[in-house]
């Protein structure tokens, strides 16, 4: 399970076609999911949505209202993907980034047709971070869209907008290719509000317990947001060159809103970058704090050997062989009979010695125990805090 994690968090970065193959050869991946299309048409007087139809459905529909959204989930039907590249006239090498899903975000011409690739990021119920390609190829009165698996994605909110027939449905073709862009970047926002709480909760655990699982847990998380940043970074080039060039079929009006989708993916990367770094010191964090947990416990054993130093002299000493009987000054006082009691006192009153002395020089402090439960104590404030308010 934890490799099919790691396959599903990672970019898939394995070409189909092989080294030196023409240009614009196109191989489905057969993992992929069995392609099938879902077309919304729509213009002022209404709309049609319909699921699973066929490409003479779609050829239906095309021309007879002012915009046709074509959305074709899952790439592993290779002929139902030439079919829909010969009969919207794609470019071979549109369908060929289609396929290869490991495609950066990017804005490309082709005639009078603009391709835009982008990344859709979403959070699964176990909090795993996942990310899709989105190809949206942009004509005169249509809108196709391919994606890698079957719908609950980040689109979604264009499609309530659509059937609630808001002002989507009285705009040309760009202002649905708009609103597309528009909501994969806004969706990177909850994902980095998510990214920042775990940063908030793991950070307070490195400070106060840190541990394996939390050292886990912060390679993850830096993966994660090395992740992100390969899927916003390229986006906001895209998303500047939608807003500033003179591309075929985008209005004037529109630009002026991709301009603030532009503005959010700029905030969205500041954003990452702080938390990359924040990622960044919580290791050195968890480093510095396993290292004053091992000299809190070299600390402790220092300390035993302290003790135990002058005992063993005082039991190596008593421990000599040497004659009474030969001299008085030989050891007299194995022949007084309160002997083994002052040698047991002796050494009790060293060991009480060397504990005060540790004591009051500060050895016998426990330091981060304090800050810990200072730590423990804030957060408790914090919290009650916030009760208090709500």
């Amino acid at each position: 399970m934890a490799r099919n994690a790691r396959q599903r968090r990672l970019y898939p970065i394995r070409r189909r076609t092989k080294p030196g193959a023409a240009p614009g050869s196109v191989t489905t991946d057969p993992t992929a999911h069995k392609t099938e299309i879902d077309v919304v048409a729509y213009g002022p007087d209404g709309f049609v949505e319909e699921r699973g139809v066929t490409l003479g459905r779609v050829r239906e529909l095309l021309g007879k209202w002012p915009v046709t959204w074509v959305n074709l989930e899952g790439l592993g039907d290779l002929e139902v993907l030439q079919q829909t590249a010969a009969m919207f006239e794609l470019h071979p090498l549109v369908l060929e980034d289609v396929v290869n899903v490991h495609q950066r975000a990017k804005v490309e011409e082709y005639g009078d047709q603009l391709f835009v690739v982008a990344r859709m990021t979403t959070l699964d119920k176990d909090g795993e971070l996942e990310t899709e390609q989105l190809s949206i190829v942009l004509g005169r009165d249509f809108v196709l869209t391919f994606q890698e698996r079957p719908p609950g994605d980040v689109l979604d909110p264009v499609r309530e907008r659509i059937r609630g027939q808001r002002q989507i449905c009285r705009d040309p073709a760009d202002t649905l290719a708009y609103a597309m862009v528009d909501a994969v970047v806004d969706h990177y926002f909850p994902v980095l509000e998510a990214f920042g709480e775990r940063l908030e909760d793991l950070e307070e655990e490195v400070v106060t317990c840190p541990d394996a699982i939390s050292l886990a847990k912060i390679h993850r998380i830096k993966r994660d947001l090395l992740l992100l940043r390969r899927a916003v970074w390229p986006a906001r080039e895209a998303l500047s060159r939608l807003h500033r060039d003179v591309l075929p079929h985008i209005r004037d009006a529109t630009r002026i809103y991709l301009r603030d989708s532009y503005d959010h993916s700029v905030q969205i990367m500041d954003l990452l970058e702080s938390y990359r770094e924040m990622a960044a010191s919580l290791l050195d964090v968890y480093l510095s704090q396993t290292s004053n947990r091992l000299n809190e416990v070299m600390k402790v054993l220092t300390i035993f050997a302290s003790i135990f130093i002058p005992l063993t002299f005082i039991t190596g000493l008593y421990g000599m062989n040497f004659d009474t009987r030969v001299s008085p000054w030989n050891m007299p006082e194995l022949e007084w009979v309160w002997g083994y009691p002052y040698a047991l006192a002796l050494m009790a009153a060293t060991t009480v010695l060397t504990l005060g002395y540790f004591q009051r020089k500060g050895w016998l402090r426990n330091a981060p125990r304090r800050a810990r439960r200072a730590l423990e104590a804030r957060a408790q404030a914090g919290r009650a805090s916030s009760a208090h308010d709500g």
